[in-house]
């Protein structure tokens, strides 16, 4: 959602939050694409044993799995943002923060080890080319910010 949030005020040339962790450590984030994340749910639901029948006659114990869906690749947000700044051909306002102490971490990493064990789950989109095509539906759906635009 960072990078949603973030396109959108760098486009409206307002500051955006990039935040530190402790000693100004980098904060990174496990982006994922949202396609990566329609694969692996439709995964999950590919492989699950039905536990129902119709007529709501249970035939067995509702399965239950969790599974962690990400990118597996740890990425500066300062890193994320740079890459916006070349695709909207923008340069971003940012203000930088120390990162809050209200239970954020200095970064995410998912463990999809039992998804790509159970359904054969493995992301395929980089964050460059995510970016590339995010940006490029932005444009098309909101418009570039531009004056043209309006």
């Amino acid at each position: 959602m960072a990078y949603f949030f973030f396109t959108k005020d760098i486009l409206k040339r307002k500051p955006i939050p990039v935040f530190e962790s402790g000693n100004h450590g980098t904060v990174a984030r496990d982006f994922t694409y949202i396609d990566d994340i329609v694969k692996g749910c439709l995964g999950a639901l590919d492989t699950t044993e039905k536990s129902t029948g119709s007529g709501g006659k249970k035939k067995g114990d509702a399965q239950f799995r969790i599974f962690y869906l990400g990118n597996t690749s740890p990425v500066p947000v300062s890193d994320l943002v740079s890459i916006l700044e070349k695709l909207l051909k923008v340069k971003a306002k940012r203000r930088v923060m120390k990162l809050p102490r209200n239970g954020d971490v200095p970064f995410t990493h998912a463990n999809i080890s039992l998804a790509q064990r159970e359904f054969g789950y493995k992301p395929t989109t980089d964050l460059q080319t995510g970016l590339k095509k995010f940006v490029r539906w932005y444009e098309k759906y909101y418009g570039s910010g531009k004056k043209s635009d309006h």
